[in-house]
């Protein structure tokens, strides 16, 4: 960009001239800038956030789909089924979900805010259904079978409530600093869904249902007092919850043998160590796509909540480092997202969906890497699973909506759509002309 030099005003405000034997030039700062904007104009656009989610988001799918494939193709085969068996269940959830990803993708922001409050009590009445007529699946009650579909409500109740807090906290944005008008829906309203869980008994999701409130607070600006006391009352209430009120000590041993000193490897450490296996197996380039050992029946859920060992063990360091830094990508975005956007609703809300989805792939990974006791959280986009995928993928649809509603996102993404679309006039254009041309060569001749 080219720099306008002009006369520049001394302290008095007099015209200030060059010195004898020197010319005129820009000022360091100025030269300074103007280095620097090609820079920010290619990374730090009004579209950026845009590009960040679709590459990242898109990226997480396919490795996803792809390590569902190579780590569940012998425990297929050892139950009777074809080795594609639970890859093509996986790939038929995503194409499900990509529809209504593209969908939530193109809603304007004020289709949210409608929604939110139907969508909350669609939830919560799917959350109560579970705790009645409920399926109890390895010690959790979090399914619930809707004739041939079965669903799981809790993923569904993250997205409702992410969407719900949004819109209740950006509402009352300005109010938020008395605690009465912080708890008064917003806390009535997260305590229902975090006892409808727990009632569940599913202390991963109950959890990840906390990471996502907390999120919705601390961006909507309440009081850094009222979110102290609510997380260490959150805290003592899971706590007596699932450990100290547990009809059996599978928890409390699990968490004894991840932070005590002594170990059962044939009992409650043989997952994390077969995790940990399959990591320092893997190096730094992996022993090659397909060819784990651990997923050969000594790693429990290979294919879904100890993906990431697979990947460890196939794809080596460099693979795990890429799926923690596409992770990280997402947060950056929606972190943009959060401090671009001027909407408090959509603040608020992508702040939610980031600490779901982003606090949700973490808390996996220490999981795995024996960081965190064993629970059942999967690997966001990454992990077999049909309701976690589908709502994951709607989720992230719509925060690429508010980021495609962004000052300036909207009209750079039509006028890149319209340079596109000239190109491809002037490519046909051409492509005719030189068909003609041959055809008057050829009957020339």
């Amino acid at each position: 960009m080219a720099v306008t030099t002009g006369t520049r005003r001394g302290p008095r405000g007099s015209a200030g001239r060059p010195s004898k034997g020197r010319t005129p030039g820009p000022s360091k700062g100025a030269s300074k800038k103007s280095a620097e904007r090609p820079w920010l104009g290619q990374w730090n656009s009004t579209v950026t956030s845009y590009y960040l989610l679709v590459g990242a988001t898109g990226l997480l799918l396919v490795i996803g789909l792809v390590m569902v494939l190579s780590s569940s193709t012998v425990t297929s085969i050892a139950a009777g089924s074809s080795p594609y068996a639970a890859f093509l269940v996986q790939a038929r959830y995503a194409l499900m979900g990509l529809p209504l990803m593209l969908i939530a993708a193109r809603l304007p922001v004020r289709w949210y805010k409608r929604f939110a409050w139907p969508a909350l009590i669609v939830a919560l009445a799917l959350l109560a259904a579970v705790v009645l007529f409920g399926d109890t699946v390895k010690g959790n009650q979090n399914w619930l079978s809707l004739g041939p579909l079965r669903i799981q409500p809790s993923e569904l109740a993250k997205l409702a409530l992410a969407v719900w807090l949004g819109a209740v906290l950006g509402r009352k944005q300005r109010l938020l600093g008395s605690w009465t008008q912080a708890l008064v829906p917003g806390a009535i309203g997260l305590a229902a869904v975090l006892g409808l869980v727990m009632m569940g008994n599913d202390l991963g999701t109950a959890l990840i249902i906390a990471l996502l409130g907390l999120g919705a607070y601390w961006v909507s600006g309440a009081p850094a007092s009222m979110l102290a006391v609510g997380g260490v009352g959150a805290a003592l209430v899971v706590g007596w919850a699932f450990i100290v009120n547990q009809g059996s000590s599978d928890r409390l041993t699990r968490i004894l043998a991840t932070y005590g000193s002594t170990c059962d490897a044939a009992s409650e450490c043989y997952q994390s160590i077969h995790g940990l296996y399959g990591l320092a197996t893997g190096g730094l380039f992996g022993v090659g796509l397909g060819a784990s050992r651990e997923k050969w029946k000594y790693l429990p859920e290979a294919h879904n909540d100890f993906i990431f060992s697979v990947i460890g063990e196939e794809l080596g360091l460099l693979g795990t480092l890429l799926v923690l830094a596409l992770f990280a990508v997402l947060g950056v975005a929606m972190a943009r997202v959060v401090r671009r956007h001027p909407d408090p609703f959509v603040k608020i809300t992508t702040a939610a969906v980031g600490c779901w989805v982003v606090g949700q792939a973490f808390v996996n990974i220490g999981v795995v890497t024996a960081v965190l006791p064993v629970i059942g959280v999967p690997l966001p986009l990454v992990s077999a699973g049909g309701s976690a995928l589908i709502t994951t993928m709607v989720a992230l649809g719509m925060v690429i909506s508010f980021a495609r509603s962004e000052p300036g996102a909207a009209e750079a993404l039509a006028a890149r759509r319209s340079v596109v679309r000239r190109s491809v006039a002037v490519l046909s254009r051409r492509g005719r002309r030189g068909g003609g041309q041959g055809r008057g060569d050829r009957s020339g001749r």
